[in-house]
């Protein structure tokens, strides 16, 4: 590829996730795939040493650049550029365990990779699985991604996370919160924070206009109030707002009938209201190929919906499906939004 079309392509951040277990494989894996190594320049953040150790239980030689933590980055590298941060001594590994030190190299990666994309040398940022135990053991304010990335780039906008699958996306008004919580914070306000997020993630990634499903709360969507009102005094009116505003939305729909006719085409993204009413629907349907998109902030984020599958770490033998997956969205977000920017 000449200098000119490489410099055309996005620039993704890379950070290396949680190092007792799959991530340095899957990141080896990835940077050496051909496909993805002609859609992106990328710019990877980690310990080299543990990258090495990815790379050879993959059985792999991803040809990267190395360069030092405050080495300037090179303009047009023709590889992808490793930035060797040295932040977890091999020695210290602890393959399939949860450790104060992983989670301190998994957090440093990950806080820089969002300032680079921050500051605007990057259109886009992907990681590969962290442990939510190690980075607690880390950052003891660690609730989730969007918290972190709040911190990491002082940024006080709503966000979200959405899973995808394939063409399927699944969007939820509540998250990481207890269900015995959920009722008391499904309010019309944020149903339409909601849609409005999922709105402008799904046309930045090429739905236009996108087809949103709402799904109810209570069982058969409250069935006409004999199992609840919700959907009557709360999730309808939202809905009915929503397509004042000329979102292709409907619902409430039951939840335990929507994900079938989303998976048939009917609709392009399902939002629910609780974590668990999506992502059981979203994982059985396709656990190896699922992506977590963390929309809302001025760039995309995106990593496998997997975890760190500590049980294989080491054996050479993770799925490349979702990761690949993930850096795909990723890419393709970024490029749409570079045109985006150009075209302004």
């Amino acid at each position: 590829m000449d200098i000119k079309a490489q410099a055309s392509l996005p620039v993704i951040a890379v950070a290396m996730g949680d190092p007792s277990g799959i991530s340095p494989e899957l990141t080896a894996r990835i940077l050496a795939e051909p496909d993805m190594s002609k859609a992106a320049r990328y710019v990877v953040f980690g310990d080299y040493r543990l990258f090495q150790l990815g790379a050879d239980d993959a059985g792999l030689t991803p040809d990267v650049r190395v360069i030092g933590e405050g080495d300037a980055l090179p303009a047009d590298s023709g590889k992808p550029v490793f930035v060797d941060l040295r932040n977890h001594d091999p020695a210290d590994l602890q393959r399939g365990t949860a450790t104060l030190a992983g989670g301190k190299a998994a957090t440093d990666n990950f806080r820089r990779a969002l300032r680079l994309a921050a500051s605007g040398k990057a259109d886009a940022v992907f990681f590969t699985p962290f442990n939510k135990a190690a980075m607690r053991f880390a950052y003891p304010g660690y609730d989730d991604e969007i918290r972190f990335v709040r911190d990491a780039i002082a940024f006080e906008g709503p966000a979200s996370e959405f899973n995808v699958l394939d063409k399927l996306w699944n969007a939820r008004v509540t998250s990481h919160i207890p269900l015995s919580e959920v009722a008391q914070n499904i309010t019309q306000e944020r149903i339409l924070r909601a849609l409005d997020l999922a709105e402008k993630n799904l046309r930045a990634a090429g739905f236009n206009p996108p087809r949103i499903a709402v799904a109810g709360i209570n069982p058969h969507a409250g069935d006409g109030g004999n199992f609840g009102r919700d959907e009557i005094e709360t999730i309808e009116p939202a809905v009915k707002t929503a397509k004042a505003k000329g979102y292709v939305v409907e619902g409430p729909f039951p939840s335990d009938t929507v994900f079938l006719r989303a998976r048939n085409g009917d609709f392009d993204a399902v939002l629910t209201m609780y974590h668990d009413q999506g992502q059981i629907a979203m994982k059985l349907m396709g656990f190896d190929r699922g992506v977590t998109l963390i929309g809302g902030f001025p760039f995309p984020i995106c990593t496998p919906a997997h975890g760190t599958a500590y049980e294989i770490a080491g054996k050479g033998i993770a799925n490349l499906g979702a990761t690949r997956a993930a850096l795909s969205l990723a890419i393709k977000m970024a490029s749409e939004g570079k045109a985006a920017r150009k075209a302004a």
